[in-house]
């Protein structure tokens, strides 16, 4: 009994922290409320970078999408950059008002691509916004990101949001991404911490940016190295609940799996790598701000921790019951199991309470076998570009 007792208070300890994380920012989330900047009435001048890699399908629609900022023309570039791109989409690429920069590289990246760009850029720019090729910026967003840069930011998340939820896998995508808004994003900025940043849909102070780029040695995850270089130096991240942005979801369990592999492995990777660094710097000159993000890391998916509380939950349940164990135990699992739940309520934007999700939620078991797979093979995958592949849906 001594041995089950102490095999189960690790696992209420690793399963119950994850849960309180979760849990108080959640909370707090609900709490949030999108400050109101007012335009001074300069605008600036921004580079809108969109890096692709064999991203023949989507490309033309992005650009031309990106062409129709409520923003004056003049100031503001559509840089494409292309890499593996079709001969026939370079064409109609070429066609567009936008700035075309093709690169080619051994291995590509992401970051790779930023970087080619900027070295080829000659204009001045006082900002960068960052998307995916498959990216929709609502026609207000730039407006909306010049008025957030006048009050001194040096870097600003926009709202990404689903662009498509033509199926089950793109519904379950599209609750993930609105999970991770209210609780990485509203939750921390409720709280007086930075915003998370994803990876698109997202803006710098150029020339920062541009230098700070130039440090980046992430083959996955560029994303996740600036943000913790950013926070280790002090900066703070906005984040913009009305600056909105269409991201497609993914459509097939495979998709699903290789992207999620992908960003475990940057994370742990990450984790190991600055984790004592910002315990460190926890301590030394009250950087909390880095100590989080460390720690935010080394989190379990939201999928994950879902079903590790309710598979390790319903089973310890069982087995006090079975052994006659002191009713303390039970108690506890199902305090975590409360805040597990109240944490994906607090979570959901209203929207998404109807018939489709409930319908997706049948695929919510597959989606937690393909994370569980996932992690098993996150060995090295940081270390080799792994493209997530998009196209056209039925939305």
């Amino acid at each position: 009994m001594l041995i089950f007792n102490i095999v189960q208070i690790v696992f209420l300890v690793l399963i119950g922290l994850a849960t309180l994380y979760i849990f108080v920012f959640s909370v707090a989330g609900l709490f949030y409320k999108q400050a109101t900047y007012k335009s001074t009435g300069n605008l600036k001048k921004i580079a809108v970078l969109i890096p692709g890699y064999k991203e023949d399908e989507v490309i033309v629609e992005v650009a031309n999408s990106a062409l129709l900022q409520d923003y004056p023309s003049n100031l503001y570039d559509v840089v494409v950059i292309a890499d593996s791109f079709l001969d026939e989409t370079l064409s109609e690429l070429k066609a567009l008002p936008i700035k075309l920069i093709e690169v080619s590289f051994e291995k590509s990246t992401k970051s790779k691509a930023l970087n080619k760009a900027m070295a080829s850029l000659t204009e001045t720019y006082d900002i960068a916004v960052v998307l995916d090729a498959d990216n929709l910026m609502a026609t207000d967003f730039l407006k909306k990101i010049n008025t957030a840069f006048h009050q001194g930011f040096i870097a600003v998340q926009g709202h990404r949001t689903a662009k498509n939820m033509n199926n089950s896998w793109a519904i379950l995508d599209a609750v993930s991404e609105e999970i991770n808004n209210h609780i990485f994003r509203k939750g921390h900025i409720a709280l007086g911490l930075s915003s998370a940043i994803i990876g698109s849909g997202m803006a710098f102070k150029y020339k920062y940016f541009k230098s700070l780029m130039a440090t980046v040695t992430a083959v996955g995850g560029f994303d996740k190295e600036i943000e913790l270089k950013m926070l280790k130096a002090g900066y703070k991240i906005e984040y913009l609940d009305d600056a909105v942005v269409y991201d497609e979801k993914i459509q097939k369990a495979e998709v699903f799996g290789n992207q999620r592999r992908r960003w475990l492995s940057a994370q742990v990777h990450y984790f190991r790598k600055d984790f004592l660094n910002a315990l460190k710097d926890l301590f030394l000159k009250g950087n909390i701000d880095y100590f989080d993000k460390a720690i935010q890391f080394i989190q379990p998916p939201r999928i994950l921790l879902l079903g590790a509380v309710f598979i390790f939950g319903g089973l310890f349940i069982l087995s006090n019951f079975l052994l006659n164990n002191e009713i303390t135990f039970p108690i506890y699992w199902l305090l975590i199991a409360t805040a597990c739940i109240l944490s994906f309520i607090f979570s959901i934007p209203k929207s998404f309470y109807n018939l489709k999700t409930l319908g997706a939620l049948a695929s919510l078991p597959k989606g937690m076998l393909t994370m569980l797979l996932s992690l098993l093979k996150i060995k090295g995958a940081n270390k080799k570009f792994i493209h997530t592949k998009h196209g056209t849906s039925s939305e």
